[in-house]
This record gives C-alpha cells, structure tokens and sequence, in this order.
C-alpha cells in the first residue's frame, strides 16, 4: 500500500500506439483504393500485411515478446500466397495447398530463432515444413524424390551431433562448486 493522497494522479503505463496506427494505415489503405479507382478484390491479400508489420513491431519494441513472431510469420506467408493466387488464378491452390501447413512451421522457426532457443520447437517446425515439403513435390510432379527429403534430414541430424550440439539443451546448473 503506497501513502499517496487521493488527488494525486496516478501515472498509468502509457499504452501501445499499435492499435491507432493501425487503424489510421488501414484507413489511409482504403481510402487510396477508393480514390484510385483499383478493384480491392484484386489487392486484398495485401491487408494481411498490416497486422503481420504490426506483430513484427511491436517485438522489435519488445524482444521478450517473441511470442508475436508466430503470427507475423503466418499471415507474411498467406499473404504472400493469396496474393500470388491472386494474380495468377485461384487454380494455383490445387498445387500450393501445402504451404497452409508451411505458414506455422516457419512461424515455429521463427520463435525457436528469436526466442529462446527451444529445441522443442524444432519438432512441429519439422514435421510441418517436412510434410509441406513433400506434398509441394507431388504437386509439382516431383513426388517420386520425396525420399530426397528423408536423406536430408537425415543428414542433417548426423551433421548435428558430430558437430556436438547436443539435441537436447543442457539441465540446470548448480551453484559452482568451491572446492572444499
């Protein structure tokens, strides 16, 4: 309890601009394409990237917040996507379906590069990144090198632990021993 009168006022954190500025870029946004005569159906895929800028800043503002990464990275990549079935034709997403289970795996890689090194997050990053993998093989006609992908990995983990980076991080330390 702090002995503070009651007309004193109270210092509040401030709080994010996030949400304002991104409310004056989406408006700003809009009205360019109302103004411009440009069709919004043709540029939607674009509004993805403004909430996936505003995850990347807000962790750059915050590098404990890492957390963020994951979803800036999923909706850069679905952007990405739509916006190339966009211009190229919807038909793409009979071959480019994978790469829905590519978006979280490279969000996963994300958040095991800037966070805080976890090895379990390589795991889902794997698995989802392995199956994209080889399902955009035999989408693209390439389904018979999808063992290509097991040698890989393969080779990755030998590479790996003859390197010595152990798999699995090191348990806690104990305080340091003085000798006695």
């Amino acid at each position: 309890m702090t002995n503070t009168p009651l007309d004193t006022p109270v210092l509040r954190p401030s709080r994010s601009l996030i949400p304002g500025v991104l409310l004056i870029v989406f408006g700003v946004f809009f009205l360019a394409v109302n103004f411009m005569g440009v069709d919004f159906e043709d540029i939607w895929p674009v509004t993805l990237l403004v909430p996936a800028i505003a995850f990347f800043i807000m962790y750059a503002r915050d590098r404990r917040q890492f957390g963020l990464l994951m979803p800036g990275t999923i909706l850069v990549v679905l952007s990405v996507l739509f916006f190339t079935c966009q211009v190229r034709g919807w038909m793409l997403m009979n071959v480019l379906w994978p790469i829905f289970m590519l978006a979280p795996g490279l969000g996963f890689i994300m958040l095991y590069l800037f966070g805080r090194r976890d090895p379990g997050l390589l795991i889902p990053a794997g698995i989802l990144i392995g199956l994209s993998a080889v399902f955009l093989l035999a989408n693209l006609g390439f389904g018979h090198l999808w063992p290509a992908v097991l040698i890989l990995v393969g080779v990755l983990l030998l590479v790996r632990r003859r390197s010595g980076v152990s798999p699995t991080p090191p348990g806690p330390e104990g305080p340091p021993s003085t000798g006695l």
